[in-house]
């Protein structure tokens, strides 16, 4: 079982850390996670003792972080949260550094007796709560984190009579957490802006009369008005109206779709025409955008491996600094005798050593890049899958739906009399009164209008085809060994697909091919997955070897293994398995165990299959191979700004450290070193959303 709550007042980005570690040790606790950039923490345990681990969860966060509260969200207010409590904190702590400033400024022109005065309550009045917090933590036996290192640092140089670093050290490390508070919700922001597809009301229509209503209340088979600009609110079925339909938001795909009477329509797009009234087909907690935002929104609690790394450095890194300054201010006096001057420079190294721009910036990297996908039609539904699409080796396809369009068409006509038109007629005619999918796709393919007055009396033979009288003609349509069966001499065709020979009174007339269309981005996003470093692209299909190779052959794909059943599908992935990391791209109706078994699983246009959705990790929300190549190259580039992000704190965190052992950084240094990083990180973690 789980469950989500919203966390308040949850300030660090390592006290979420640290928080989460607390909360995966309780007892019961199967996997627990703490999004900081979402501000929310999800639980799983088992049914049984789930009351009581949800007593143990609320009573270790408020042990471990004591201003943080846990509020209970309701399914339908999952988004609410947007108004931070940043805003209204933000006047009365730039308000207390300034009053900080005035204080410093006058203790140094008034000089002994009153400056000493002046400077301490600058200092109380520039950082109370940061002291407070380090003692809090102390008593509870988490010494070190963010607040303990700047305590240490500034009261280190207030003890030494260096007033003004001391007071400078925590006013800087104030403003520069509110601007990262600010920055954090700025890009959570936006990535919610991204995300804008929530619909804010729908016209139930009762009685003839039209009421504005929340989506929430809408039940399934009411019936709603949606007026051109509107936004879908439910999905449903068209009841009266014509329109096309933006799907952008839900697919990234910018040509608009027809809708008529009939038709399905999906929340989250956009009706650009014409006036719909559509019959709701399901409640709001089960329509497209309700899901899709759900997707996004938890996405956050699947942690990638470079995450969780980060995270368990940041638990050894900060002691190991500690122990560092320890011997910074201890070792070097020994041999030069001025103990001040190297406890000066221990106490600057504490202040550059604190870990949170990485702690912040690799999540939100993450977060970014899953947002700026979902844009893109892409929804990845974790981190952890996130990197493992960068990192793809093997690519396995299922074919029909997925590589192939799934419907059947006519692609080929050769006449042996007469011209195309005419033996395409002939053929469409004859199989007219046939329901078979083939002649459905003949009688598509030709388009005419048909007079039943031509048509006189209609033999079908299973398996072999069909016998119609055509204007007082007999025509036989059918296989080789229908022509074979009349005395007809069948062209012998080398063509993949479904061949139907066309005889008139026992005079072949000539064949058609019908097959199943290659949709018309794939061989180009096989090319572009290649070029991405995709080693191996494979087909799985239940289809028949000749028409299997066929296609593999037009698209290029290194393997091919027809005529399967849906069991010996996850046979051949599990073949597959251990030599790189492995996709499965299935279009999910019959796919969800192979969905499960592969290291990630791709559903394809998963916007209509539930069972996809739930069985994938990654949904191609419209039914283009091309967006494959565009979420490796999405995932990349995040990857990229990762270890960019990683590489670049760390980088400079180590200069700065190294100029301050050298007595070259001073703590006003340190603190913007620190501040200026993790702003400049998490601006850079924004970028995976472009």
């Amino acid at each position: 079982m789980k469950k989500t709550w919203r966390i308040e007042n949850l300030d660090c980005p390592n006290c979420a850390a640290k928080l989460e570690r607390a909360l995966a040790a309780l007892p019961g606790v199967e996997a627990a996670s703490v999004n900081f950039v979402n501000k929310t923490v999800a639980i799983i345990a088992g049914e049984k003792e789930f009351a009581v681990v949800e007593q143990a969860v609320l009573a270790e966060t408020a042990r471990v972080e004591p201003e943080a509260k846990l509020v209970e969200e309701a399914q339908e207010h999952h988004h609410e949260h947007h108004h931070e409590h940043h805003h209204d904190e933000k006047p009365v702590l730039l308000y207390r550094v300034a009053a900080a400033a005035v204080l410093l400024v006058a203790g140094l022109l008034l000089g002994a007796p009153f400056s000493l005065v002046l400077f301490v309550a600058a200092y109380l009045l520039a950082g109370y709560d940061i002291l407070l917090a380090a003692v809090r933590n102390i008593r509870r036996g988490e010494i070190f984190d963010e607040n303990f290192l700047m305590s240490v640092a500034s009261l280190g140089a207030m003890l030494m009579g260096e007033y003004a670093e001391g007071i400078a050290v925590l006013a800087l490390y104030q403003v520069g957490e509110w601007f990262q508070h600010r920055a954090v919700d700025r890009s959570r922001a936006s990535i919610s802006a991204l995300m804008d597809i929530r619909p804010d009301y729908a016209n139930r229509v009762v009685d003839g009369q039209v009421e504005q209503v929340s989506p929430q209340e809408v039940q399934v088979d009411d019936v709603i008005l949606i007026r051109p600009g509107e936004k879908v609110p439910l999905d449903g079925v068209v009841v009266e109206g014509v329109s096309s339909l933006n799907t952008v938001a839900l697919t990234g795909e910018s040509l608009p779709r027809d809708v008529r009477s009939g038709d399905t329509v999906l929340s989250g797009s956009v009706n650009l025409s014409g006036m719909l009234t559509v019959r709701v087909t399901s409640a709001y907690g089960e329509s497209t955008v309700a899901k899709i935002l759900h997707l996004v929104e938890s996405s956050g609690e699947s942690k990638a491996q470079t995450e969780k790394f980060i995270t368990r450095f940041a638990r050894l890194y900060t002691p190991l600094v500690c122990l560092a300054a320890v011997l910074v201010a201890v070792v070097p006096p020994l041999f030069d005798g001025q103990w001040l001057e190297w406890l000066r420079r221990a106490l600057t190294f504490l202040v550059i050593s604190c870990p949170c721009a990485l702690v912040i910036s690799v999540p939100l990297t993450f977060f970014s890049g899953i947002g700026g996908a979902s844009r893109k039609g892409v929804l990845i539904k974790g981190a952890n899958y996130l990197e493992t699409l960068a990192q793809l080796d093997t690519v396995v396809f299922d074919k029909t739906g997925t590589l192939t369009r799934g419907e059947f068409a006519v692609t080929k006509v050769v006449p042996q009399l007469g011209t195309s038109a005419q033996l395409l007629e002939m053929a469409a005619l004859a199989e007219s009164s046939s329901t078979h999918p083939i002649a459905r796709s003949i009688m598509a393919a030709w388009g005419g209008e048909i007079d039943h007055s031509r048509i006189g009396q209609v033999e079908e033979t299973a398996g072999h085809g069909l016998m119609a009288q055509v204007d007082g003609r007999r025509i036989h349509a059918g296989n080789a060994r229908l022509m074979a069966a009349i005395g007809v001499e069948a062209a012998a065709v080398q063509e993949s697909g479904t061949i139907v020979h066309v005889a008139a009174e026992g005079v072949y007339q000539g064949y058609l091919v019908i097959a199943d269309e290659i949709k018309p981005t794939a061989a180009q996003a096989m090319a572009d997955l290649k070029a991405a470093g995709v080693r191996r692209l494979v087909m799985l299909t239940g289809d028949r070897q000749a028409m299997a190779q066929d296609i593999a052959d037009r698209l290029q794909l290194t393997e091919v293994h027809a005529e399967l059943l849906p069991g010996d599908k996850v046979t051949h992935l599990e073949r597959l398995l251990g030599e790189g990391k492995v996709a499965f791209v299935g279009d999910g109706i019959n796919d969800a165990p192979v969905l499960r078994r592969a290291d990630v699983g791709i559903a394809m246009g998963g916007v209509g299959s539930d069972a996809a959705i739930e069985a994938a990790d990654v949904v191609l929300m419209d039914d283009d191979p091309a967006k494959l190549p565009l979420a490796i190259r999405i995932a990349r580039k995040t990857m990229g700004i990762v270890k960019q992000n990683i590489v670049f704190a760390l980088g400079i965190k180590l200069a700065v450290m190294l100029l301050g052992v050298l007595g070259v950084a001073n703590m006003w240094i340190a603190v913007f070193a620190d501040v200026g990083v993790a702003l400049l990180a998490v601006f850079n973690a924004m970028r995976a959303m472009k």
